[in-house]
């Protein structure tokens, strides 16, 4: 008889075989329960013919490779979780780079603004230095 019990994705399967078991000449596909129940149905290992070494045989290989399998899948998963998690992270260096792009840009815009008023400054000191100049004269003449 073999026993199953449900193991969470996580953790490694692990399957215990034993040919001194008495079997049962009734035993049907039905009643031996399914070692891996997250298997496709055409995927599951088949029954073995107790009475058969060869057939124990290839139902180890068998649930050896559906273990395998799990395992495959599992790290599949895993690593589809860490390509999500690497684009979000490009997605949001992208984003900063467009950010510091932009910043860059508002920067000479306003360093080019800066300039021009300074500039504008400058020459409303000048006229406002040339009409001091002239208010005195007018008041010097006067």
């Amino acid at each position: 008889m073999i026993s199953t019990a449900r193991v969470p994705a996580d953790k490694p399967v692990r399957i215990a075989f034993s040919l001194n078991e008495a079997s049962d000449d009734t035993t049907s596909e039905d009643s031996i329960p399914l070692v891996f129940p997250e298997l496709d149905q055409q995927l599951q290992p088949l029954p073995p013919c107790h009475g058969s070494a060869e057939s124990m045989q290839v139902y180890r290989q068998h649930c050896q490779i559906a273990e395998e399998y799990h395992e495959v899948k599992k790290e599949i998963a895993l690593l589809e979780e860490r390509k999500k998690e690497l684009i979000a992270k490009l997605d949001q260096a992208e984003k900063e780079k467009v950010d510091a792009a932009q910043l860059v840009q508002e920067f000479e815009a306003l360093t080019e603004e800066n300039r021009t008023l300074k500039l504008a400054q400058s020459q409303c000191v000048e006229q406002l230095e040339k009409l001091r100049i002239q208010y005195q004269k007018r008041q010097g003449s006067s």
